[in-house]
């Protein structure tokens, strides 16, 4: 784990962030990439490379595994 300082940068009209290549690459995301600004209830924010979609759908095969622990335990064997 690590802290990466990120540069504000104006670019026109908007400000852009400029991302670390190691950042880049643990994000694994790249030119013309979208990743996504999450606030967090404690007031910090999460930088990541899946959006809202990806969450619901981590949270449906979390459940999914918890229901199937000793199929999914059979199959590993």
């Amino acid at each position: 784990m690590g802290v990466f300082q990120l540069k504000v940068t104006r670019v026109g009209d908007q400000l852009m962030l400029a991302i670390p290549n190691e950042a880049t690459s643990r994000l694994e995301v790249g030119e013309d990439d979208v990743v996504f600004l999450s606030d967090l209830e404690d007031g910090d924010y999460r930088l990541s490379a899946a959006g809202p979609a990806h969450d619901d759908q981590m949270s449906v095969a979390r459940r999914l595994m918890k229901k199937r622990r000793a199929a999914l335990n059979e199959l590993a064997k």
